[in-house]
């Protein structure tokens, strides 16, 4: 079977769970044609995540008056349609008029339309009767009007957190009424959407994990000898909490003075945080390394002893179940799909937003015998491979998609 897949912007970095689910579709011989309104190939800098670009049709490259020229006529030859399409756009901008970042108004809704017009068309050229999208947000919204203008089905992941910031202006009840069936990555996520959702949809609400490629994490390194080393990773941006774990840092070091902590990644924090770290005089116990490739992201776990997750919002977070398959525990917010990943056996939960109990956290790890640090990570490598295979939960997501979300 041929599909769609549509993402906003994509590849991006933080997104290579959805390169990873694409692949393990294309080796059960789906054929996927990979669809994003926008690239953002400067900030990529893994090969495989360059390659995916590549790979990938962004709808709004041509620019706009271009994307005109073409999506306009196959909208004319099915006025009726492309009408009905219209008219839910201008809905759905109504709810977002005033509602979070991203979510748009009506003119910003007549763009997703033209989009969805020109999707609807590339669609039919190339015979693909289904659109996937990934995220609730717009690339939701331009797969539902697509799916309308075209008389194709779709269907869509939520991942969370931004769809349940705003999930009147982001229209989920109304996508999740159109859609042949919707996905969330957590039993979390699912219990959000039902409460949006009338309860008649429920059943339409199908869990599938994100997951790993097991084959990428051999046998895992043994913990590092010397002190402490812990490691984080993600956008350096609000919702992942990296001031707090600085903020927490000194703290930590008082009763843990040769510990070291490795930020991997980039974003708009990163000059906040470098201030941080600065004041408190603690440069010498904090490397930030801004993005990596992926194989030096599993070099920098397996020289590490715990990974730290300080988020505020997270959805289902990759991160931990990377450093799980590199037998590494995990310290981590006790919020939304977190908790469905990690326990006493796995880690440490601690209270979102709180540097004292972050810390106290980070002394718990330091204080454990390492004999029961390694034991902790060979229980969240075992954990992480039965429950998330990306093989295995291809197959559930390519079931959903043959079956038209008929479990």
């Amino acid at each position: 079977m041929k599909l769609a897949y549509l993402v906003n912007t994509y590849p991006l970095p933080s997104q290579t769970f959805i390169r990873r689910e694409i692949q393990a579709l294309e080796r059960m011989d789906w054929q996927i044609h990979r669809f994003a309104l926008r690239s953002d190939r400067a900030r990529l800098v893994d090969p495989a995540d360059i390659a995916e670009d590549s790979r990938t049709e962004h709808l709004l490259k041509p620019g706009l008056w271009r994307l005109a020229r073409t999506a306009l006529p196959f909208a004319a030859k099915r006025p009726a349609a492309a009408f009905r399409a219209l008219r839910l756009a201008l809905a759905c901008g109504a709810r977002g008029a005033g509602g979070a970042p991203g979510t748009g108004g009506r003119l910003r809704h007549l763009v997703y339309w033209l989009e969805a017009a020109q999707l609807a068309r590339r669609c039919h050229e190339d015979r693909l009767p289904h659109i996937h999208a990934h995220f609730g947000t717009n690339s939701a919204t331009v797969a539902m009007l697509a799916a309308e203008i075209g008389g194709l089905s779709f269907s869509f992941t939520v991942h969370g957190p931004e769809e349940f910031d705003a999930p009147r202006a982001h229209s989920l009840a109304l996508k999740v009424a159109r859609a042949e069936f919707t996905v969330a990555i957590s039993s979390y996520g699912r219990a959000q959407l039902c409460r949006w959702v009338d309860v008649g949809h429920w059943d339409r609400i199908h869990v599938v994990h994100c997951g790993i490629e097991p084959w990428r994490f051999p046998e895992p390194e043994p913990l590092p000898e010397g002190p402490l080393k812990l490691v984080a990773i993600g956008r350096l941006a609000e919702q992942k909490g990296f001031p707090l774990l600085v903020e927490a840092l000194p703290q930590a070091l008082r009763a843990v003075p040769d510990l070291h902590l490795t930020l991997i990644g980039e974003g708009p924090f990163r000059p906040l945080i470098e201030r941080q770290i600065a004041g408190a005089g603690i440069g010498a116990h904090v490397t930030l390394t801004g993005w990596l490739e992926e194989a030096d992201v599993r070099a920098r776990l397996a020289a590490a002893h715990v990974l730290v997750l300080p988020s505020f919002a997270e959805g289902l977070p990759m991160v931990v179940m990377e450093a799980f398959a590199a037998g590494r525990p995990a310290i981590a917010s006790a919020i939304m799909g977190v908790p469905e990943l990690v326990s006493r056996e796995t880690g440490w939960l601690v209270a979102a937003g709180d540097p004292q109990a972050l810390a106290q956290a980070i002394v718990a790890a330091a204080a454990l015998p390492r004999a029961r640090l390694a034991e902790m990570g060979r229980n969240a490598r075992a954990a992480v491979m039965a429950q998330h295979d990306i093989t295995r939960l291809a197959e559930d997501l390519a079931g959903l998609f043959a079956s038209g979300g008929r479990p």
